[in-house]
């Protein structure tokens, strides 16, 4: 143990930037540091004490480290006992001055002077007669803790819990919560640097979406191949159902990335009809993509005092794009889309950055297929050039002499002779139009809703249009034996 008098001497020599690898402490010593001659390089640039040092190493092995058992547990050593055995202890982590050096990516003789500090801090009489590890003395192993996300979660069950109990649609608490989960989202990224938040729209990898609707009514799916843009797009607000991201009159737009997927996704029930059509996303979109949420990782250092509270929020945001997407039974879906739908409208709405829609794993089909939800503002379809006075009928098929009916989906659309517009000569003399009979027309909004005043964001693909009739389907399930058993009950009556 290194005396009193040697422990000044070693708190007041020097560690400058440039000796130091980790880019954190490297700038905070540049910055704070004192200008004077390196004890271990001999040069003159900022530095710290190595008592300073050691007060940050202490900082942030308390934060960041855990000392490891010394000794082995109950089940190693059993294992130790066992002559059959070749098993062979070896303490977990790495020797103090190691980890120490590791972490700052210092020179060894200044992790050496830094421990000998520590340690002079925590060592204790009593405890080194009889042999015990005190914290930072030379033969402790330290190894990295993981975070824990146990308030996040903690909260996260609050949060549920006051929008099923409390406070449905306007929450103070809840929207200062999920700011608190969502704020910065823009500029984080995953391990691999992925970033959480995507653009989507011409020349993207994302520039279109497919969506599905089942249909079965005859009159009803021909009334869809007629306009498509109205029938395929979002639903009129009047129309709209609860989902997984939206409330009950919500409008929004969900697609997929694959006909498939979309498909999929509505579940329809065998003998419908389903319309499955390519929408071109025609403006540039931001996503929130939850798979790469699943991923997130803010990085930093172990020297930022806030890298712990990062650490806990990315933990916890890992866990939340299963909590969004994991799959969820008919008959909780009333009260177990709340969550998820208060997440939606605050991303749309409140978030720093408001997002135009969400990416989300598909449940129903599985793999790397994509579910996208657009909200509201984002989810309007451009509508058809359709010349005024166009009739337009369908068919799905016909009878034929020898074969009978034959499925055939057809769309006729009647445009009128366009007349010819008169030559200015023949207007000379003629009396100016009545603007005012205009004005007395009644206006009714189409579909019983408002006027929709959204910007366009979606156009539909008119050759992409197709008709799938479900004829069978068919599950992927995981089997399990269920077990019976009948014994005797031996218990004495009282």
């Amino acid at each position: 143990m290194t005396d009193f008098t040697d422990l000044e001497s070693l708190e007041q020599k020097r560690l400058c930037y440039g000796c130091v690898g980790e880019k954190y402490l490297t700038d905070e010593i540049r910055s704070k540091g004192k200008h004077g001659q390196c004890s271990y390089c001999g040069k003159l640039k900022n530095c710290y004490t190595i008592g300073e040092m050691a007060k940050r190493i202490d900082e942030v092995f308390g934060e960041h480290y855990r000392r490891t058992a010394d000794q082995p547990d109950d089940w190693q050593t059993a294992m130790l006992a066992d002559n059959e055995s070749n098993y062979i202890w070896v303490r977990d982590g790495e020797p103090v001055v190691d980890a120490i050096m590791n972490a700052a990516e210092i020179p060894e003789a200044a992790a050496q002077d830094i421990q000998e500090v520590v340690d002079g801090e925590y060592s204790d009489f009593e405890a080194g007669k009889l042999g015990e590890e005190t914290e930072f003395s030379s033969d402790t192993y330290y190894e990295e803790k993981g975070a824990s996300d146990a308030n996040w979660q903690e909260a996260w069950q609050s949060f549920e819990q006051s929008l099923k109990t409390q406070a449905r649609f306007f929450s103070a608490i809840a929207a200062k919560y999920l700011s608190s989960i969502f704020d910065g989202i823009e500029s984080m990224q995953t391990r691999g640097g992925r970033p959480l938040v995507v653009e989507a729209g011409p020349g993207m990898t994302l520039d279109s979406l497919y969506r599905a609707r089942a249909f079965q009514s005859d009159d009803n799916l021909k009334a869809a191949l007629c306009r498509p843009d109205q029938h395929l797009g979002s639903p009129p607000s009047s129309l709209a159902r609860a989902g997984r991201m939206n409330a009950h009159g919500i409008s929004v737009f969900y697609g997929a990335n694959d006909p498939r997927v979309a498909l999929a996704e509505i579940r329809p029930p065998v003998g419908s009809q389903v319309a499955v059509a390519r929408f071109e996303i025609t403006r540039p979109i931001k996503l929130l993509d939850l798979t790469a949420l699943s991923d997130v990782s803010s990085g930093g250092s172990i020297f930022d005092p806030s890298f712990a509270a990062r650490l806990e929020r990315d933990m916890f945001l890992r866990s939340l794009s299963k909590r969004i997407t994991r799959p969820i039974m008919p008959d909780d879906e009333a009260f177990e889309y709340l969550s998820t739908q208060a997440i939606a409208d605050f991303l749309a709405t409140e978030a720093g950055v408001p997002l135009d829609g969400i990416i989300f794993p598909s449940v129903q089909f599985g793999g790397d297929a994509l579910n996208v939800v657009l909200f509201h503002k984002a989810s309007g379809v451009e509508g058809l050039e359709i010349p005024a006075g166009t009739e337009i009928s369908s068919r799905l098929g016909e009878e034929d002499e020898e074969e009978g009916w034959v499925t055939e989906y057809t769309v006729i659309e009647e445009v009128p002779v366009k007349e010819e517009e008169p030559s200015a000569q023949s207007l000379v003399g003629t009396a100016r139009p009545n603007l005012s009979r205009l004005a007395a027309i009644p206006w009714e909004p189409v579909d019983g809703d408002w006027a929709d005043w959204r910007p366009t964001t979606l156009r539909f693909v008119t050759d992409s249009l197709k008709i799938h009739i479900v004829r069978k389907v068919e599950f992927s399930s995981e089997e399990h034996q269920v077990y019976r058993h009948r014994w005797a009950n031996r218990k004495l009556p009282f």
